[in-house]
């Protein structure tokens, strides 16, 4: 078993650095693994992260990148519904670092 440790606490990891329990997610587990990925999270970060959160919440999956960007499109706009701007936030792989972050599973499919 992998862990992370936060606040004295081990958080078990899979194989990729994502948390197993999404129920163990916090903000503040959030910005230890942002650390931990070299991201300096701002209010931009936080939009993507809330919106994966609110897709898992609904479809019980972590959305592949064509699929996110494709919701990013609707909800917030041409401008910040793209690729490039995804990798400009999380340039480790916007689906992938982004779901870490949001203490979901790693995407499936194309990443």
């Amino acid at each position: 078993m992998l862990t992370i440790e936060f606040r004295g606490k081990q958080i078990e990891v899979d194989d990729n650095g994502h948390i197993v329990d999404s129920d163990e997610w916090s903000k503040e587990l959030a910005e230890h693994i942002a650390i931990m990925e070299g991201i300096d999270m701002t209010d931009a970060h936080w939009e993507v992260v809330y919106l994966l959160r609110d897709y898992y919440e609904k479809y019980h999956i972590a959305p592949m990148i064509k699929i996110l960007v494709k919701k990013m499109l609707n909800v917030m706009g041409p401008e910040k519904g793209n690729v490039k701007y995804l990798y400009g936030l999380f340039p480790g792989g916007p689906a992938k670092q982004a779901c870490k972050i949001a203490g979901l599973p790693k995407p499936t499919g194309c990443v």
